[in-house]
């Protein structure tokens, strides 16, 4: 295929890369969340959560490095703007949040909202034969199902 990346047809490409920036910039808002919900959390949930937070926000910093670098394999360019961020994401932005229960709702809906997006991108994937993402993509959704149970199970 001469017009193909990776022997990918470039206009699937460019749509994969779209819902990948997507999902670049909710990780982003839901990776800032975490380091705000780590720094600011309060009450007798301090040390649990605490370390969990920073758990999970090291486990998204990863995924960030990993989605940015797969639009560089399919020759995107990665959103980089805390501008472009806020205005791609859908993940809600937590702000002073310092209770133990709005903390873990927060990052079980943002969770819940980062699954739906690589849900879609796993459709769209498999459509344009694109193994990489759909593979990467497979790998996150079950991973982040089971920590939305975790959180859900918490809050029960």
């Amino acid at each position: 295929m001469e017009n193909a990346i990776l022997g990918l047809d470039r206009q699937k490409v460019s749509s994969l890369n779209r819902g990948l920036n997507e999902l670049l910039a909710n990780f982003q808002i839901y990776y800032q969340n975490l380091r705000g919900l780590h720094w600011n959390i309060k009450g007798q949930s301090f040390f649990e959560l605490h370390m969990k937070f920073e758990e999970l926000y090291t486990d998204a910093q990863e995924k960030i490095d990993m989605i940015a670098e797969r639009i560089l394999t399919l020759q995107g360019t990665p959103l980089h703007t805390f501008e472009d961020y806020l205005a791609e994401s859908s993940v809600t932005v937590g702000r002073n949040i310092s209770n133990d229960r709005e903390s873990v709702e927060l990052v079980a809906n943002s969770l819940e909202r980062l699954i739906e997006l690589e849900r879609n991108l796993l459709t769209e994937s498999a459509e344009a034969d694109d193994e990489g993402t759909n593979a990467m993509m497979s790998d996150f959704i079950s991973e982040q199902e089971k920590t939305v149970w975790m959180l859900k199970a918490w809050l029960a």
